[in-house]
């Protein structure tokens, strides 16, 4: 009896010192989504694609971030170019001058698409702050829910918003996010994420946009405000003819 009793009690004891398994951070999880969706290569990688009637690139130079979009307007081409916080237009390659009202306003909507794009490496600006709410169920799977809000200082014009991101509890990627806005009236926005690819090491969806058939509820709801079929389809974000090159 005594040499059974015995391996027992070691086996027990060994598990008893077993320290409970620490639970993630906001950051944690963020950053293992990065690395499992490209890491740092977006710093020495040249990537161009296309969205809708436009062509954008985005690039380092000289350790800044350079966004570029491209219009073809039939003999005229349209470059845009967001050079760190310097916006930059070109027609036909000659620089021509833009109020700076309407500079804020191109420099911001090329911005928000490579924002997008990019994700989820935006994350870890340095005026992103991250918060984790816990576990949350969408579609009968459960997901790292990580709120994110911006500093008034580097956070942009529309600082103020607030976003949610949903993470793959094993393989951190994102496979949900939603926003608020205050521009334009207002409103908040669902993505969910597919056709996931992989060019030359970076992650790459699409989405599909969604919009509350009304405005009953705030942003923290709209998760469950998509399981119970109360979001309507707005659009739908297909990026083409991706490339990603070596700087």
């Amino acid at each position: 009896m005594k040499r059974i009793l015995i391996p027992l009690m070691l086996v027990f004891s060994i598990g008893c010192k077993q320290e409970p398994k620490k639970a993630l951070t906001a950051q944690e999880i963020i950053d293992n989504s990065i690395a499992d969706s490209g890491g740092k290569q977006f710093d020495n990688r040249k990537v161009s694609f296309d969205f809708r009637d436009k062509s954008y690139v985005s690039e380092n130079v000289d350790g800044l971030r350079v966004f570029t979009r491209i219009s073809d307007l039939d003999t005229t081409t349209i470059t845009d170019v967001k050079r760190g916080d310097d916006f930059e237009r070109y027609m036909n390659d000659s620089l021509v001058v833009v109020p700076d009202t309407m500079a804020v306003k191109y420099a911001n909507s090329i911005n928000s698409v490579h924002y997008f794009v990019r994700l989820p490496y935006g994350l870890n600006d340095a005026a992103v702050n991250k918060e984790l709410l816990g576990k949350e169920t969408i579609e009968d799977k459960e997901y790292y829910k990580v709120k994110v809000t911006f500093d008034q200082q580097g956070g942009g014009d529309d600082f103020e918003d607030t976003y949610l991101y949903w993470f793959d509890l094993k393989t951190f990627k994102p496979y949900y996010l939603a926003y608020d806005f205050h521009v334009d009236g207002g409103g908040q926005r669902f993505r969910k994420a597919y056709n996931e690819r992989y060019v030359n090491g970076i992650r790459f969806v699409d989405y599909e946009n969604y919009k509350p058939k009304d405005d009953s509820s705030g942003i923290f709801e709209i998760g469950q405000r998509y399981n119970e079929g109360e979001l309507e389809l707005l659009s739908k974000i297909e990026l083409n003819n991706i490339t990603v090159t070596p700087l």
